[in-house]
């Protein structure tokens, strides 16, 4: 197998550095298969630090972490997203690799995701979940994955196939430049948006998804997470596209002004009399509402536009992911997605 080290040591200049590259896992509760983990993408990178940060555990979680080799750090605000947070304003390197302490995503397949970015320049490169096992990724889940990334891609670009994946390759450039809002496990989205909001080469490889071991929990709460999510993907849309999402406001209580006013109106024509005042007035105020949405759209809009022009200078400001020219053939190296 080709480590990514060697991969990187055959590549570069004499004169150029090797790049940092960090394995990052959050992790709560995680005793049965945090040890496994590690010593997993021990076995894929070599002499690659490894970061554990622990999220207030309650278990044998650290002791197992630090005795497989890891480095543990630990946040004590509950919540994926603190912890991510936490994770990207504490540690610098070149290449960040996010992953979740759970034992359901494929070690093996850090070299490649590297490669891939290094090969490519990309900010982000995504390991899309492959399985045939129900176990692993239940039918709910699978549908629930595809309507929130079928929303969110619809909006902002369709460039990923799964935007709620664990498992990532980050640039510095990425993690320096995201803001990190969220608590909880909605942050996936968070990264899916602010990268394609920024319009960054990204990229995208299917990696193997499989289920928890005997003994181990998923801390997602199907609904309440999935409502969290969709909440974020909402909000979203209302800070990055204004416009569009008063626009919706506007036509929905235009249509239902228009639906109330027309009979009134038509009555007012016939008799010359305005029998049914109330649906008037309300009809009124909802013609009056819709116009109040469309100009919130606009002047949002502006707002928004000097927002991400703001964003696109702090990103722009870090210098580039390293670029490695391959050494394979151009027929065996992996192909990015969406850059």
């Amino acid at each position: 197998m080709l480590y990514i080290e060697d991969h990187v040591t055959t590549l570069l200049p004499s004169d150029q550095r090797a790049p940092k590259i960090v394995v990052l896992i959050p992790c709560y509760n995680e005793e049965i298969t945090i040890a496994s983990v590690v010593q997993d993408f021990r076995a894929a990178l070599p002499e690659t630090p490894i970061y554990v940060y622990d999220n207030n555990s309650t278990d044998q979680t650290v002791a197992r972490a630090q005795a497989a080799g890891a480095i543990v750090r630990t946040e004590s605000l509950q919540g994926k997203g603190y912890v991510i947070r936490r994770m990207f304003s504490d540690i610098d390197a070149d290449f960040y690799i996010l992953v979740d302490g759970d034992a359901t995503y494929e070690a093996a397949a850090a070299p490649a995701m590297l490669r891939l970015a290094m090969e490519n320049g990309l900010d982000m490169v995504n390991g899309a979940r492959v399985t045939d096992r129900v176990d692993a990724y239940r039918r709910g889940h699978v549908l629930g994955n595809r309507v929130l990334t079928g929303l969110v891609t619809s909006v902002f670009g369709r460039r990923l196939s799964d935007m709620l994946t664990g498992y990532r390759v980050f640039s510095r450039r990425f993690v320096k430049s995201f803001p990190a809002l969220s608590s909880g496990f909605e942050t996936e989205t968070e990264f899916t948006v602010h990268a394609l909001e920024q319009a960054m080469p990204i990229g995208e490889l299917p990696t193997r998804y499989v289920e928890r071991p005997p003994g181990s929990t998923s801390k997602l709460k199907t609904y309440s997470d999935g409502f969290r999510i969709l909440g974020m993907i909402i909000n979203l849309v209302k800070q990055e596209r204004p416009l569009m999402f008063f626009s919706i406001i506007s036509g929905l209580t235009l249509l239902c002004g228009i639906g109330l006013g027309v009979p009134v109106v038509l009555d007012f024509f016939r008799t010359g009399l305005v029998p049914r005042l109330p649906t008037a007035v309300l009809a009124t105020g909802l013609v009056t509402l819709s116009a109040f949405s469309m100009g919130c759209g606009l002047i949002l809009d502006s707002v928004a536009l000097g927002r991400r022009e703001a964003k696109r200078l702090a990103y722009l400001a870090l210098p580039a992911p390293l670029r490695l020219e391959s050494a394979l053939p151009a027929s065996s190296a992996p192909s990015a997605a969406g850059h």
